[in-house]
């Protein structure tokens, strides 16, 4: 159990009276067990201060977080080329299948979840910056410091809220309540949005010190780290009338060399020894992570449903959806894409198929097999190319070891529905069954396990990527080997030794896979080559992490990527016939209705989707 996260210190004490309401964000009123002089005091700084960091899983940290994530498994992962939905079928929740066939409007019901819940985020902040603002040194000696965490929470929630839907309206703690529908969504563009949310990470870095004792706090390396990938986001220059990309502004890529470059120097940050540390409990505040949401369990957090007890703790609700069966009795939601799967391929020299080529057949095609006494059997075939060793740290597979788990590998009742979806999971974010992390009871399959906002892999491919696009490819290349490199010396994935009990187990020479990994060489890199590398390298580095449909964005690639990601599916999956993204419109999700109307027509809509 977690006992030092600053998200956990009181957060059993003022979940319940600073929380947000449910209502639309327009009309928000906190909740109050506390009565206002209490909260509107230095008495309520450390109320509010917690709600603002509780706020980073969700303001409603059940179902709420189910369906708006804050891993963003569903806008940033189904909504590109990465993953499935998963579950029971294309009519198990049809708002996902919605997402991840592209069929989105103003109606969307999760597009105002996401809206709200980030707003409510923003409001906490607010709602601490009103009262410290109030204080002085000598109430409350850390005011500067609790101010400088506030502003990057805030940053944070406005960062989400613009790449999401773009047009969005800033409210600061100089706002009153009552004035929220008076504020429009169209005053400042996206690059003034992200150099608004820049410059108050800046200014918190500024303030902050180096570490806290606390876990999960803010401190000057976050700041920086963060504001980084906000200047990488802004570089990428988009004509605000089609949201295509248009540039890309050299002094924003200098701003993320030196602030990467910050980071890399104090010193206390570094990649783990082994990729699959990464989705281990023991190592989720170690030296890769920089940024996390903290979950724990076993704290004490208890809540009672319909139709479940839920004793669990502070666990993660927004992957509630998102274990197999098998062991983890889940719900089998957010599947790999076989798009995903084949892109971990690699050519005889170790290095991935940047030419596209890995898209021209399928690695792991399973076959079911009757057998003689009528059981079934399921056989991985075209399994003889070359493949990253992630691909098995990320991506689970039938008759393939599942992460420490002895009792079997993976076999058809781990699977909901594989006609649909293939027989391909998401193994990262998951502890392993017997860890002694994973609840037992409900929601199915969560842990104590962290989500990593920022990791150090992260801070490595985002100066890469400005320092190519400053034409400084040399000095990039060292840091995605780096990354490369720590993959190949991670203990690959092994056979299941008995072969008696499981004759179909995958077994290539005592591994489940032809495992072939190298670091790029310095022959042939181009600026052009590089660029093509670094966006793939960070598509496999971390894949599923809820990076991918943003990041084609900011490139300027999600169209052609998308459309022929939909041309290549039509023959596999029968409900994306018909599928199509369209320019100049689904770059950013539309704004919600309900919000236009709790504006009072003060918002207009996004390019391509048509006037309110």
């Amino acid at each position: 159990m977690k006992i030092n996260s600053i998200i956990l210190i009181v957060l059993l004490a003022c979940a319940s009276f600073v929380a947000c309401n449910e209502k639309e964000f327009l009309d928000l009123k906190p909740q109050g067990a506390l009565n206002d002089g209490v909260m509107n005091s230095t008495e309520g700084v450390p109320y509010l201060l917690n709600a603002a960091y509780s706020a980073l899983a969700g303001p409603n940290t059940t179902f709420g977080a189910m369906n708006s994530p804050v891993n963003h498994w569903l806008s940033g992962e189904l909504h590109a080329d990465n993953a499935y939905k998963g579950g029971g079928g294309p009519s198990d929740n049809t708002n996902f299948h919605l997402i991840e066939t592209n069929v989105i409007d103003a109606t969307h019901r999760s597009l105002n979840n996401w809206w709200q819940s980030l707003y409510h985020s923003v409001k906490r902040t607010n709602s601490a910056l009103q009262v410290l603002e109030q204080c002085d040194v000598a109430e409350v000696p850390d005011v500067e410091i609790y101010k400088a965490e506030m502003r990057a929470l805030r940053a944070h929630y406005y960062f989400e809220l613009s790449r999401h839907f773009n047009k969005i309206a800033w409210i600061d703690e100089t706002v009153l309540e009552v004035d929220y529908s008076k504020i429009r969504n169209d005053v400042y563009t996206r690059d003034e949005i992200l150099g608004m949310i820049a410059n108050e990470l800046e200014e918190a870095a500024a303030v902050l010190p180096e570490s806290f004792k606390d876990l999960g706090r803010v401190n000057k390396y976050v700041a920086m780290a963060y504001a980084a990938k906000v200047y990488l986001y802004k570089a990428y220059r988009q004509d605000p009338a089609t949201n295509a990309f248009v540039g890309i502004d050299k002094p924003d890529l200098e701003k993320v060399v030196t602030l990467t470059n910050n980071v890399i120097a104090s010193g206390r940050y570094g990649l783990l020894d082994d990729f699959q540390k990464l989705d281990i409990v023991e190592y989720e505040n170690a030296e890769e992570s920089i940024f996390a949401v903290q979950y724990s369990t076993d704290d004490g957090a208890t809540m009672t449903l319909p139709w479940a007890y839920c004793g669990v703790g502070h666990v993660n609700w927004s992957a509630l959806l998102n274990t197999p069966k098998g062991p983890y009795n889940g719900d089998d939601f957010f599947k790999s894409s076989q798009d995903l799967v084949n892109a971990f391929k690699t050519d005889q020299n170790g290095l991935p198929l940047l030419d596209g080529s890995f898209q021209d057949d399928d690695y792991d095609q399973v076959i079911e097999k009757v057998n003689p006494d009528g059981s079934k059997s399921y056989i991985n075939t075209n399994i003889d190319s070359n493949v990253d060793p992630r691909l098995d740290f990320i991506i689970g597979r039938i008759n393939v070891r599942w992460k420490t788990y002895t009792k079997a590998p993976v076999d058809e009742h781990w699977y909901r529905d594989f006609n649909s979806y293939g027989y391909h999971f998401i193994k990262r974010f998951l502890v392993s069954p017997e860890s002694g992390h994973l609840a037992t009871t409900y929601p199915w399959g969560n842990s104590a396990l962290n989500y990593q906002i920022i990791r150090y892999a992260n801070v490595l491919l985002w100066r890469a990527e400005a320092l190519i696009e400053l034409g400084r490819q040399d000095e990039a290349r060292p840091l995605i080997n780096q990354i490369r490199l720590r993959a190949k010396n991670s203990p690959y994935v092994t056979a299941w030794e008995d072969k008696e009990a499981y004759p179909t187990a995958v077994d290539i020479d005592g591994y489940a896979g032809k495992y072939v990994i190298n670091e790029y060489p310095a022959n042939g890199w181009t600026q052009d080559y590089a660029r093509k590398a670094l966006r793939f390298e960070t598509r496999l580095e971390t894949a599923l992490e809820g990076e991918r449909f943003f990041d084609l964005v900011r490139w300027g690639t999600v169209v052609e990527t998308m459309n022929r990601y939909f041309e290549v599916e039509r023959g596999k999956r029968v409900y994306y016939q018909g599928c199509k993204f369209t320019a100049g419109k689904d770059e950013y999700f539309p704004i919600p209705i309900t919000q236009y109307n709790l504006s009072k027509g003060a918002y207009s809509q996004n390019p391509g989707y048509g006037a309110f």
